[in-house]
């Protein structure tokens, strides 16, 4: 709230600049602060009140004698703006003197990372498991079958993504993290039950349409129910509980070298969480913003006061009032992300996924058991492991720095080490003068990319797209840029092998360096910096851009 109450003095010194009445306006802003500060120190809340409706008062009136002989014609409408901005200043000193919130998000978030750490889980889960349900299924033989059974569940993820932005829009967030539970629990309920490869394909396609839902109203329920102050962190958190799915499913497949159907047991595991979560979401608290949109005040006040305690009531719902002015229009259809008004920031959002997935992460995943034994690492174990615990380490630097640092410089960041880092390896891999060292150099590599992955094009875009999406269009705009994720995750997957086969793997991982350098100037030119912005201050500047 101290941004805006600077954006509030700040807008009243241009106006009153502008007619030529700035020393008498600033001189009142001055003594009625300082009075107020002064009185603050020595009576109390009371007695700030009580001052600052009176001194305001008193000065005002004295303001208006003044200048009244030579502006009467439109002192009056001045004076009406000027008092009505004092107002709000006042509203806002108030709100920011009360202390800190006697609400707090952090079960609430907590609930929602249960969807973040099955989609981590079901997609690593299926890594050491196919070895084994390949045999217990009799598919051992048949790689295409065995493909199906991956990348079955990208198929479904797509299809997940698309519909969740309706279904967060049509029944609320917390209703769809219920409903998500259902294809979550029981894809989970027939993988692990499988006696015939169809049916796990089906587990896994079902499986696949939770994630998808999952990934994409994660983010966007976080970002609508964070404070504006660590709204960064808390949003990088999703990242990161999707890291810990991956290594949970690293863990839970250990028994399985003592015992092949440990399989079923891994798949089954998958089904806890998302009971917990169902459960869960009946006791958080719906978006404040989506009850707004809504027309529901009375929720919105109460969902309010849950998160962030009753005295910041009035501030949050005077920012979702200001952040409806001018927008109030009914949800936008699908054809409406691709209109001129909309288009620019949704190709932002379409574009930081693609570079994502493009820059070669699940590339330098798949490799990164060839590198580490290259190495001297035998263990696909230890590989993971240490890939693994890369990515939860950059990510919780992430998180530290978003709400400091800011999205974007991070973004640039990210992409700048990934580029350098498929540099090494591709060199790693091609220059003979680094031969004696290329083991050592490719693991080096691979850590270092991961970790410049997880400090921004990781956990980045899916914090960014909900900040940078006006209301309207939020929950469909997030939905249609994770598509854009997985279908592109999807045909990478799908290529990715003939490609290296054809070119190299050195090369391949140049074309990734080069990828890594593009995503670089493309941020630089077009995304904005949304740190320590509430959702509807960032939308009213979008709104002006657009409207410039």
């Amino acid at each position: 709230m101290q941004a805006s109450t600077f954006t509030v003095k700040g807008n009243i010194a241009v106006e009153v600049q502008n007619r030529r009445v700035l020393p008498d306006f600033a001189e009142i802003r001055k003594t009625s602060t300082s009075a107020r500060n002064q009185c603050l120190k020595n009576r109390g809340t009371f007695c700030r009140l009580k001052l600052g409706s009176v001194a305001m008062g008193a000065e005002l009136a004295r303001a208006r004698t003044s200048v009244e002989s030579v502006f009467r014609s439109s002192l009056k409408a001045r004076s009406i703006r000027a008092q009505a901005s004092e107002d709000i200043e006042d509203a806002a000193f108030s709100a920011t003197t009360q202390g800190k919130s006697s609400g707090t998000v952090l079960p609430y978030v907590g609930v929602a990372c249960l969807g973040a750490i099955l989609f981590g889980y079901h997609l690593g889960a299926v890594n050491g498991a196919l070895e084994y349900l390949a045999v217990d299924l009799g598919i051992a033989e048949n790689t295409v079958l065995q493909g199906w059974v991956v990348s079955t569940t990208l198929a479904g993820a797509t299809l997940g993504s698309f519909t969740g932005g309706t279904l967060a829009h049509k029944f609320g967030r917390t209703r769809t993290f219920q409903l998500d539970a259902i294809p979550l629990a029981v894809g989970a309920f027939l993988c692990a039950t499988a006696q015939s490869v169809q049916t796990m394909i089906f587990g896994r396609l079902l499986a696949g349409i939770g994630i998808g839902i999952s990934s994409a109203l994660v983010p966007l329920y976080i970002s609508e129910i964070s404070p504006t102050e660590i709204r960064g962190a808390l949003g990088s958190v999703n990242q990161l509980f999707i890291c810990i799915g991956i290594l949970a499913a690293l863990v839970a497949g250990l028994p399985l070298a003592g015992n092949p159907l440990w399989w079923r047991t891994m798949f089954g595991i998958a089904i806890i969480p998302s009971v917990l979560m169902a459960l869960g979401m009946g006791f958080c608290p719906e978006s404040p913003r989506w009850l707004f949109q809504q027309g529901k005040l009375p929720e919105a006040e109460k969902a309010v006061k849950t998160l962030y305690g009753k005295e910041r009531v009035a501030e949050v719902m005077y920012d979702l009032r200001s952040g409806s002015q001018g927008s109030a229009e009914q949800e936008a259809g699908w054809l409406d992300l691709f209109s001129s008004r909309y288009w620019k920031v949704v190709s932002v959002g379409a574009a930081l996924f693609l570079f994502q997935q493009l820059a070669g992460i699940n590339a330098v995943v798949y490799y990164s058991t060839s590198v580490f034994r290259s190495a001297g690492i035998a263990s696909d174990v230890a590989a993971s492991a240490l890939v693994g615990a890369s990515n939860v380490f950059g990510t919780l630097i992430a998180s530290s720095l978003m709400d400091k640092q800011g999205r974007k410089s991070l973004l640039i960041t990210s992409f700048s080490g990934m580029a350098a880092s498929m540099l090494l390896l591709s060199l790693s891999f091609t220059w003979k003068v680094l031969g004696p060292y290329s083991g050592p150099l490719a693991v080096i590599g691979t850590v270092l990319y991961v970790l410049s992955f997880s400090l921004g094009a990781g956990p980045v875009p899916a914090l960014l797209l909900p900040e940078i999406f006006p209301s309207r269009i939020r929950a469909k705009a997030v939905a249609l840029s994770l598509g854009m994720h997985w279908v592109s995750n999807f045909v990478i997957g799908l290529y990715f092998l003939s490609v290296v086969n054809k070119f190299g793997i050195s090369s391949v991982y140049l074309g990734f360096a080069t990828v890594c350098l593009l995503a670089v100037l493309y941020i630089a030119g077009n995304v904005v910096e949304t740190k320590g912005r509430s959702l509807e201050e960032i939308e009213l500047a979008l709104n002006l851009n657009a409207a410039t």
